[in-house]
């Protein structure tokens, strides 16, 4: 049934009443209803026990859109993003986060495999239990996932759309190689969506610096880098990327002494100062 005054057009098929949909396909709207609505309810939570975090260095944030990368200071630096970075963005988020089957083998691996042999089995399990709770929040949060397989095209095109769409994505490229003493070393293959997305609009995108400091409870921003597009792509991705690692650490020690939260999650009395006494 059309609405009075409502106009179908040329060849759209009329929408079926939600009580005429298929049994389950009514499961699956359903579904995604309660999810949406744990959602709101686990981000207002963190909301209100998360502390309120600033943003410094605005004026260095474009108005077109942009990539911002910054230090993942573990889940400081996302949720920090998530909940106080400004305007429209997502986030590259591990894609096996978004994926029931995929989430404790992921977990398990990549935050609790250091954990002493004899608790190791406690964080297993502990692993399958948060399998249902990350699908909820990465599937509902500003996400986009980011594979190691085939299924990096989906991310590709999903980050550039919302790129042409004017949002600005927000990449942590630390991985497990240890750095400089206060970053991670970055992964370097984000720096080739820049070279995607010239090829599709002519436009030389901008990578912004960010740190992300939960002692000082703010975020910072740094001058923003621009893709050479004539340049080979091997070589941009190694100036892009170690031109972002030294803007960051250079964020970093140029503010009052505290200690900055680490990609590996380590006791905090490891945790490294910014600068030296």
């Amino acid at each position: 049934m059309v609405r009075a005054g409502a106009k179908r057009r040329p060849g759209e098929r009329p929408r079926a009443p939600s009580s005429r949909l298929p049994p389950e396909r009514r499961v699956e709207e359903l579904k995604k209803k309660i999810s949406a609505v744990l959602y709101r309810f686990i981000r207002f939570m963190v909301w209100v026990f998360y502390p309120r975090t600033g943003v410094e260095g605005l004026d260095f944030l474009p108005e077109e859109p942009c990539l911002v990368v910054g230090n993942h200071a573990q889940m400081h630096g996302p949720i920090a993003c998530e909940l106080y970075f400004p305007g429209a963005h997502s986030t590259w988020c591990a894609g096996e986060m978004m994926h029931l089957r995929e989430v404790p083998d992921y977990a398990f691996h990549d935050f609790w495999r250091d954990k002493p042999r004899s608790v190791r089995w406690l964080f297993r399990l502990f692993s399958y239990l948060i399998a249902p709770i990350s699908v909820c929040v990465f599937n509902n949060a500003r996400c986009v996932g980011v594979y190691h397989d085939m299924r990096i095209m989906t991310t590709f095109r999903e980050t550039i759309g919302k790129l042409k769409a004017g949002e600005r994505i927000i990449i942590f490229p630390e991985h497990d190689a240890p750095g400089n003493g206060l970053l991670w070393e970055f992964q370097d293959r984000f720096v080739d969506m820049a070279r995607l997305y010239y090829r599709q609009t002519g436009k030389a995108l901008l990578f912004v610096p960010l740190y992300v400091a939960p002692a000082l409870r703010t975020m910072y921003l740094g001058a923003p880098l621009r893709y050479d597009p004539s340049a080979p792509a091997d070589a941009e991705r190694e100036r892009i990327a170690r031109g972002l690692s030294r803007a960051i650490t250079g964020l970093a020690r140029a503010l009052p002494r505290h200690r900055v939260v680490p990609y590996r999650p380590m006791p905090k009395k490891r945790y490294p100062y910014n600068k030296n006494e």
